[in-house]
Formats: structure tokens, C-alpha cells, sequence
């Protein structure tokens, strides 16, 4: 993974294009790299290859609602009836998809990370814990579903968004989550339809 570093900050290139939420100090010093020596990487912070936007949808879901279609790879917020917001996702691998209605039960700013028993089961090098940040894989936020162990969450490797690589969970760029974040409430129902 290429690095460039820039006074007391290290950028990953995966994670560059997550940068809009990064805390306000790391923040203004990644503004001020980009304004002198532009993206290294020939991307923008907080680009992404799904763009969200406004569609119609299925009026049967609340104001309110996420409707997540794992086949499309996409994540819907109910603004009104029949009308959305889209976003694109990464979803569970092989093996690891799933369908069903959740609740948010919990929400959560750059949130720490401890694998569950199963994840660590079949990888034994990832660490025991991880406080949030930029390196985390959660991302900058987190939408816990009820007390399953998926989340919708950002991610620090924002190239997997549109595929299905993950262990369940519904990853998003960082600057959509945050968006998604401010956007839903504790116990908005999550619909995940395969």
C-alpha cells in the first residue's frame, strides 16, 4: 500500500478518499497537502464510483426506512414515499450473505472495533481490538443492526465498495456513512433483501 506523509500525518491511499471525516486537525493539514501538490493518487477525498442520488422506490417502505439490495449492491434511505436516496455498497461474500429486517440499535462516530470469536475463528492474526480511526475498519461511522453482529459501517478500503467482500456487514464510502448517519435515527428499520 503506498503512503505519503505530510508533517506529523501518514496518508494510506486506500484511505484518502475517506477524508472528509477525518478529525479537524488532520483534516486541514490533508486541505492544505492537496492545495500544494494535489491527490497523489488521482483521486479526491470523499470520491466515490457509486454517487448518490435521488430515485424512486417501492412506496411500501417509511419515510425513514434503509432498504439494502445486496444483489444491486445498493443502499436506499427512505426520504418520503416512493422517493430514496441511493448509495452504493459492498456486501457480505459468499458464503456470508444474508436477508432479513433489523433495527438500528446504535450509532457510532468513529467506532472501535473488536472481531467477533467467529471472525477471529478463521483469522487469527487480526488484532484483538482496535480504538476508531483511519486505519479502523469500521470507518468514520457505524450503524449497529440489533444485536446481530452486522453493521452498517464505513470502510478505510473504499475500492470494495460495489463488491461482495465482506463478512456480512454493509460497507459504504466514509463521507456516504456520514451522510447515511446524520440522516437516521436509533431504531430505523433496516430491510436487507438479497
Amino acid at each position: 500500500m503506498r503512503t505519503v506523509k505530510f508533517g506529523s500525518l501518514t496518508f494510506a491511499a486506500c484511505a484518502l478518499a475517506c477524508t472528509l471525516s477525518l478529525p479537524a486537525h488532520a483534516q486541514q493539514d490533508f486541505n492544505i497537502f492537496n492545495a500544494f501538490f494535489g491527490s497523489p493518487f488521482g483521486i479526491t477525498a470523499g470520491g466515490s464510483a457509486f454517487p448518490r442520488q435521488s430515485v424512486a422506490i417501492d412506496p411500501k417502505y417509511a419515510p425513514g426506512d434503509i432498504v439494502v439490495s445486496t444483489t444491486e449492491r445498493r443502499l436506499y434511505y427512505v426520504t418520503a414515499r416512493g422517493r430514496a436516496v441511493m448509495y452504493g455498497v459492498g456486501v457480505g461474500r459468499d458464503g456470508f450473505q444474508w436477508s432479513g429486517v433489523k433495527v438500528v440499535s446504535a450509532k457510532r462516530e468513529w467506532p472501535s472495533w473488536t472481531p467477533p470469536a467467529q471472525m477471529l475463528k478463521r483469522r487469527p492474526d487480526l488484532p484483538r481490538h482496535m480504538p476508531g480511526g483511519i486505519e479502523n475498519p469500521l470507518g468514520a461511522r457505524a450503524l449497529y443492526l440489533g444485536s446481530s453482529l452486522y453493521r452498517i459501517h464505513g470502510s478505510n478500503e473504499p475500492e470494495t465498495i460495489g463488491q461482495a467482500v465482506s463478512s456480512g456487514c454493509i460497507r459504504m464510502t466514509n463521507a456516504d456513512v456520514e451522510d447515511l448517519y446524520n440522516r437516521v435515527r436509533v431504531g430505523a428499520k433496516v430491510y436487507v433483501l438479497r
